[in-house]
């Protein structure tokens, strides 16, 4: 292999729990709520799929009637994407209406996300081997600052984003393009991620594939240092 793709979340980094979530949008706004109303408050976003990157794409979420063409095209636009994932938070009574505008911009940010503990050793050594790394995402925004943010940033030579293309996993042409933006031959590429149906689209370019689980990362200590292994 000359080429390794990666997914951005679940796979790389893991958002914060829907708790944590809660608790730092609440307290930016100066808004308190007693323990019992904000656990409550936070299993009822979960269960409305409103924390995106919470669950692995391939997860059943259960979306109103209002929602099903719009979930099913959010990462196309950084419009689609807002607007699905606030539209399935305001599902949830939360104490002011700026709230739900005020979660979806908390997750874009750093503080959100954590990497799985062994990212940084796995993309550095593929560096050091001269393979190069793209990360491929269904997103509606530019993961960029987080990667720079954890020290990451340097180990990718190219970002290939759903909403800056118009085109979402599993859709062959978003994996061809980071390709072509490594100059990589897909026969020699790998792509790894979480989710076997839209990581695993990759397979129809001819590129190999590989999957870890989308855990917490304190749940997954070492899954992507397979990736080594695999490319020897």
């Amino acid at each position: 292999m000359t080429a390794v793709l990666f997914d951005f979340s679940g796979t790389l980094f893991r958002i914060e729990s829907t708790e944590s979530w809660l608790r730092a949008v609440l307290a930016d706004a100066e808004v308190s709520l007693s323990e019992q109303e904000l656990l409550r408050t936070a299993k009822e976003l979960e269960a409305a799929g409103a924390l995106p990157g919470g669950a692995c794409s391939s997860e059943p979420v259960p979306v109103p009637d209002e929602l099903t063409a719009l979930w099913a095209v959010r990462d196309q636009s950084a419009e689609l994407h807002r607007a699905a994932y606030t539209g399935a938070s305001r599902r949830v009574a939360l104490p002011l209406p700026g709230l739900h505008d005020a979660l979806y911009d908390r997750h874009m940010t750093p503080a959100a996300w954590r990497p799985y503990s062994d990212a940084a050793e796995v993309l550095r050594t593929l560096r050091e081997r001269g393979v190069a790394v793209g990360v491929v995402s269904n997103i509606g925004w530019d993961p960029r600052p987080v990667f720079r943010e954890y020290g990451l940033d340097p180990y990718v030579g190219a970002y290939v984003l759903s909403y800056e293309h118009g085109i979402q996993k599993p859709d062959p042409r978003l994996f061809a393009t980071a390709c072509d933006a490594l100059g990589a031959d897909p026969r020699e590429t790998l792509m790894v991620g979480d989710d076997r149906h839209a990581d695993g689209g990759a397979a129809a370019l001819g590129c190999g594939v590989h999957f870890v689980d989308h855990l917490p990362v304190t749940e997954r200590p070492d899954a992507l240092r397979a990736v080594l292994e695999l490319i020897r």
